[in-house]
């Protein structure tokens, strides 16, 4: 009777440590304190007393990194913010290398972040974020590499300007559309004057020309009761004129 006792409490003991390492989970189990293995996805054992584990999610993470206030190279103050996404590559270093590798790489990213908006003008910070969010991955991923953290994406998702700045990028916006428009209508005006140009020689080149244009321009405006019509002789009129008191 005593020795059943010792057996179901040594298989009671055996049971107690069982685990189950889910297919997206590693185990980092130690013995003695001391590393010992990762446990994969399955029914694993851990000896109670003489073994722990930490159980680590291998799936990629999404982390906010909080609003950040950094100055840009051209000394424009600016609140920025982003998103994080990362996974485990190495669970045992992700648990021996550092304490809380989620906070840890939070706080990587701010002072990255902070320090690359730094390096840039408020121009290519708004122009660029792709390419200054990319930059800033690799800085991340390649610090966080002996942790065994793999940073896949980092994305600035708001850039906030002070009220000043938004108004005067306002108003430079505006002198842009002033300036195209004046341009597009000067340029417009250019064409309109060579094509009347162009209409005018053709039309002195042939006799009658200029008469016929003028009697189509007034047959034009006789649809219209509302306009008055000022008559203008033809220059071929006033010619004939001048050649009759040339004679004289």
């Amino acid at each position: 009777m005593f020795y059943e006792y010792i057996i179901g409490a040594v298989i009671l003991f055996l049971f107690s440590g069982l685990k189950v390492v889910k297919e997206y989970e590693r185990g980092v189990k130690f013995t003695l304190g001391k590393y010992s293995g990762v446990m994969k996805p399955g029914l694993r054992l851990v000896i109670p007393i003489l073994q722990s584990w930490q159980r680590i999610d291998m799936r990629v993470k999404a982390v906010d990194v909080p609003d950040q206030d950094c100055i840009t190279k051209d000394n424009i103050s600016v609140n920025v913010n982003a998103v994080i996404y990362y996974k485990v590559a190495d669970a045992a270093k992700a648990v021996i290398e550092v304490e809380q590798f989620m906070w840890a790489t939070s706080q990587l990213a701010q002072t990255s972040m902070r320090n690359i908006v730094g390096e840039v003008e408020l121009d290519d910070l708004l122009s660029k974020r792709d390419q200054i969010s990319d930059k800033i991955q690799k800085i991340v991923d390649k610090a966080t590499d002996p942790w065994g953290i793999k940073v896949e994406t980092v994305d600035l998702k708001d850039v906030i300007l002070p009220q000043d700045m938004k108004r005067t990028i306002s108003k430079q916006a505006e002198a842009e559309r002033e300036k195209r428009a004046v341009i597009i209508k000067a340029q417009g005006e250019v064409i309109a004057a060579t094509n009347m140009a162009k209409a005018a020689g053709t039309l002195s080149k042939s006799t009658g020309a200029l008469h016929l244009r003028t009697l189509q321009t007034l047959n034009d405006l006789s649809s219209d009761q509302s306009n008055t019509v000022i008559f203008a002789l033809p220059l071929e009129i006033l010619r004939g004129f001048e050649k009759i008191g040339g004679k004289r």
